[in-house]
């Protein structure tokens, strides 16, 4: 007993301990955005990312950010034209004080990231002017690009440059474990693991999350391998609330490749705004009769109408629909990285249909933040795929979510500043660290086949009780001492939170598709719910629950 005492206390007491202002988890373009204006802010920062700095959702995005430049736009659009666009794709659940106030944000914080060296796609007949295209859900071409369908990766690179440059220190392929509370519960720090399992401790005045999203739930995903909640669970477990985590957007186009799994490759919704065509495999279009934007409707709309074409099987196939792209002139120039993954598979999107099919994508939800990124937890702050600001609702608008990292990572760091230099933040040495650090974990590949098959697209209560049994009974105590077991453990906690949000909304709307309640209801559902994590660990519903029948 000794012996496993002394090993348990070797692996959960922290080897090293580093000081800070802010600690930053993530360094995509929410975390990387906030790095760099603490620093200039005169801030002493210190990026934490679980693997390699310039890993991470952010260079994997293709289709660009949605933006109305200045002198640069439609002569229609406008800033309010987006967002009423982004009101009208969140389904009634965004906040509008902050969707206007996020987009407003959006030119200046797209100047700023040009003037660091971002390189966007210019028109080719314009000079100096950026050239645009139209995504699902816009009324404009307000979607500006770089390198055809490689705008995260230039986004990315751009912010690794300079982070690099600037000498912003980055502590690579660490993962966050846990948040450093003071008694009174502020967040003052976090607890690490190294790649080897050894424990650290980060003591900072405040923590910024921007560790993305949690696309790993499903088995096909356009998120890459790291994208596990880490930040929702630490947010959960440090006593932050969280909201809109039923509403899980799935990508209609990801390239289909029989029983692929993980990380599938993103056919850009772009190629639908040039005029590619959703057919099934009788040669009928997906989108006819479905919505007034037919191919262009938002994601929400388009993953559903896809999902309910396969489930009909027509022409025997009922696992992938085609996107007819051969009309689109010099496509492999416009769009260089889908044309390179449909060569992988041998298909020419000059003379091919690509076959794609619906794959989980973006987080809607998340933890509950103003604009300015400050939680309902002194010393945390949260900003991109991990925060909920309001400007989603239940379905995100195309390409809103680069704009949003850059304008909140921004001003996430603003407001650290502002909140210590007034003297609202705890003094890091009042941290205590946990005695004892375990999670409820469950298998991951059980966890991941039970997500796919009853809380993808379609859901209903018999299916959602079938995973809350799978957990429920699955999951099993476990120290956190490794990278994969965080993993594991914050893919089953944001599962079970996920899963009493969706058991809950009787209704349909956006992303949240409810077969046994397929219409959307206003009168009981136009609000979003708060979880929180009861003293037991549980994620349960905070918010006030309308009784049926009540007036």
């Amino acid at each position: 007993m000794v012996d496993q005492v002394s090993a348990y206390q070797a692996k959960t007491t922290p080897q090293w301990e580093a000081r800070a202002d802010l600690v930053v988890i993530g360094s995509g373009v929410a975390g990387l955005t906030a790095a760099l204006r603490a620093q200039e802010l005169g801030l002493h920062v210190l990026v934490v990312t679980k693997a390699a700095v310039e890993d991470g959702n952010t260079r994997w995005a293709q289709g660009g950010v949605a933006v109305v430049m200045d002198g640069e736009h439609d002569d229609n659009d406008s800033v309010a034209r987006h967002a009423e666009d982004t009101l009208t794709a969140g389904a009634g659940l965004c906040e509008e004080d902050a969707v206007r106030a996020i987009i407003e944000g959006g030119p200046a914080a797209v100047a700023r990231l040009r003037a660091r060296g971002a390189a966007f796609d210019l028109a080719a007949a314009a000079g100096s002017e950026l050239a645009r295209t139209r995504e699902g859900g816009h009324s404009a071409f307000r979607v500006i690009h770089a390198g055809g369908d490689a705008t995260g990766a230039e986004v990315e690179r751009t912010l690794v440059a300079q982070t690099s440059d600037r000498r912003v220190p980055v502590l690579e392929r660490h993962i966050a474990v846990d948040a450093v509370r003071t008694p009174l519960g502020d967040v003052v720090g976090v607890t690490v693991l190294d790649r080897n399992g050894v424990p650290g401790v980060v003591r900072a005045s405040a923590v910024v999350l921007a560790s993305g999203g949690l696309g790993q739930l499903y088995q096909a995903t356009s998120n890459p391998e790291i994208a596990t909640g880490d930040g929702l669970a630490l947010a959960l477990r440090a006593g932050a609330a969280v909201s809109d985590i039923e509403f899980v957007q799935f990508h209609p186009t990801v390239l289909y490749t029989p029983g692929a799994r993980g990380r599938c490759p993103l056919v850009t919704e772009a190629v639908r705004g040039e005029g590619a065509t959703l057919l099934d495999a009788t040669g009928a279009p997906v989108m006819r009769g479905v919505h007034p934007l037919g191919d262009l409707a938002p994601r929400d709309v388009v993953s559903a109408a896809i999902t309910r074409r396969m489930m009909l099987a027509p022409g025997g196939v009922d696992d992938h629909v085609f996107l007819d792209a051969t009309g689109i002139a010099g496509f492999a120039a416009r769009f260089p990285t889908v044309h390179a993954a449909c060569a992988v598979i041998g298909i020419d999107p000059a003379h091919d249909a690509i076959p794609v099919t619906p794959a989980a994508h973006f987080a809607c939800g998340g933890v509950v933040t103003t604009v300015e990124g400050r939680s309902s937890v002194r010393g945390l702050y949260a900003a991109g795929e991990v925060a909920r600001t309001g400007l989603h609702g239940a379905n995100r608008l195309a390409s809103n979510s680069l704009l949003e990292g850059l304008v909140v990572g921004e001003r996430a760091a603003e407001a650290v500043a502002a909140d210590l230099a007034a003297g609202l933040l705890a003094d890091p040495k009042h941290g205590v660290l946990q005695e004892k650090t375990t999670a409820r974990v469950a298998e991951r590949d059980s966890l991941q086949r039970v997500m796919s098959r009853y809380g993808a697209i379609g859901r209903d209560a018999e299916g959602l009780a079938v995973i809350g049994s799978v957990l429920d009974l699955s999951t099993v105590d476990s120290p956190l001492w490794t990278h994969e077991t965080v993993e594991d453990a914050a893919l089953t906690l944001v599962a079970q939170a996920l899963v009493s949000a969706a058991a809950r909304r009787t209704e349909s709307r956006g992303c949240h598709v409810r077969t046994d309640f397929p219409d959307r209801d206003d009168v009981n559902w136009q609000r979003g719910q708060l979880i929180r994590l009861s003293p037991s660990g549980q994620p349960v519903l905070a918010d006030p629950i309308l009784v049926e029948g009540a007036a």
